[in-house]
């Protein structure tokens, strides 16, 4: 089979393939005695039909399709290994000519990696982040502490308050007609959480327990249930039970409750620290990532649409694999968003573009400065994963070229970034 490669604009590369009449014919013959038995001729027995008679019954082209199935893969998976191409994109399969004694001409269409360029990608400018930390940052802390050791305790003596835990039973119309998804029982609802319609919440308060009342309030136009937003309704709410939050003493005692320490001065010292921790790794990743943004705008690339629609799969994949550790999927995602498959990925193309630029600026720069992953670096990043996610057998993760060369890619990434965040100015 005679093949010939060209490369197009934008990363596209077009692979003819001219398979001649003879071994076309032959590949015919070579389909036909395969599948003899899938043709059923009255008068003829199972697999005995001679080929003109399926040919005449079926159509000229019936082998045509087998022959296709069975060349065509194949042809291209060599073309591809021989002509060293690094695939980004689904290829696109156009049969140009195909005919008894004719030769059968077919051309694959398929983006291919394109090469990025980047330039001052050291010294990159970032804003600088204060990681100083405030009086009343600490109280914050330490009222959010408390708050966590609040007790919960019924109240019968008084009417419902901001703040306080309602436990409701509710159901909600719109025109005098109940809708789906309205209804709940015995709901613990914290009045000014906001978790309900802005002025459900309100208007409960000064409620009695045992007392009945309607709620009325407006959905949002931009509510996710399309068939809801923008409508007037009506909310049954029945209150059985007030409860309250009773926040602990901040003393001594205290701080030993919650801590190793016997002083609530004590106490608070170690908060300090851990407040500064924890801003000192929140303004890190904030400069990491200030300085991807703007290395990504310093990558020079025009790349296919082949491969951000690849992208974009990958990303849907992603998605679906997180949300199923919470019980669900892509399907009932969308359906809660009001958004279908096409609109979710048309807004995933700009992110996919940006993942897609930054990785091939990545490789880019790795090149240029000779970054050069060690096979004893993979083994030990494999081993070291496998501990602490028990991600399988070891050896055999050790062993697998995939899970080689995909760490061999990301332990690459790790040492350009770090070229790159090292020399990163705060400004």
């Amino acid at each position: 089979m005679n093949v010939k490669v060209e490369k197009k604009e934008n990363s596209v590369v077009e692979i003819e393939f001219t398979m001649d009449k003879e071994q076309f014919n032959a590949e015919l013959d070579k389909a036909f005695k395969q599948n003899a038995k899938k043709f059923k001729v009255p008068g003829f027995r199972n697999g005995m039909v001679p080929r003109a008679v399926v040919e005449k019954t079926y159509g000229e082209g019936v082998l045509y399709e087998f022959v296709i199935e069975n060349t065509v893969d194949e042809a291209y998976r060599t073309a591809v290994i021989e002509n060293n191409l690094e695939i980004v994109s689904r290829p696109e399969l156009d049969i140009k000519q195909i005919g008894k004694d004719k030769d059968f001409i077919f051309v694959v269409n398929v983006c291919v990696k394109p090469e990025a360029k980047v330039s001052d990608y050291k010294g990159i400018e970032v804003k600088k982040v204060s990681t100083r930390v405030t009086k009343k940052e600490v109280e914050e802390e330490l009222e959010s502490i408390r708050e966590k050791n609040a007790r919960i305790v019924t109240v019968e003596d008084r009417e419902l308050k901001d703040g306080d835990i309602s436990v409701i039973d509710f159901e909600g119309f719109v025109d005098g007609v109940a809708f789906e998804g309205g209804k709940g029982e015995n709901f613990e609802l914290t009045i000014g959480s906001g978790q309900f319609i802005p002025g459900f919440e309100e208007q409960m308060v000064g409620m009695k327990v045992d007392e009945e009342r309607d709620v009325n309030v407006k959905f949002p136009e931009e509510y996710h249930a399309q068939d809801l937003a923008g409508k007037d309704a009506t909310f049954k709410v029945k209150l059985h039970e007030i409860k309250e939050k009773v926040l602990p003493e901040l003393d001594d005692e205290f701080a030993k409750d919650v801590s190793e320490y016997d002083t609530l001065e004590d106490y608070k010292k170690e908060l300090n620290k851990k407040v500064k921790e924890r801003k000192e790794a929140q303004a890190k990743a904030q400069k990491e990532q200030e300085a991807i943004d703007k290395f990504i705008e310093k990558v020079e690339v025009i790349i296919p649409e082949g491969m951000i629609d690849e992208e974009v799969e990958k990303m849907v994949e992603e998605m679906n694999a997180n949300l199923s550790y919470q019980g669900l999927n892509i399907d009932m995602y969308l359906q809660y968003m009001g958004m279908s498959l096409e609109d979710y990925k048309a807004q995933m193309r700009d992110q996919a573009s940006k993942r897609i630029k930054l990785s091939l600026g990545l490789e880019a720069v790795a090149k240029e400065e000779k970054v050069e992953v060690t096979e004893e670096e993979i083994d030990a990043k494999i081993k070291e994963l496998s501990a602490q996610y028990g991600a399988g057998d070891e050896e055999s993760l050790v062993k697998n070229e995939n899970a080689r060369n995909y760490m061999r890619q990301q332990l690459s990434q790790e040492k350009i970034m770090k070229v790159i965040t090292d020399s990163v100015v705060e400004k």
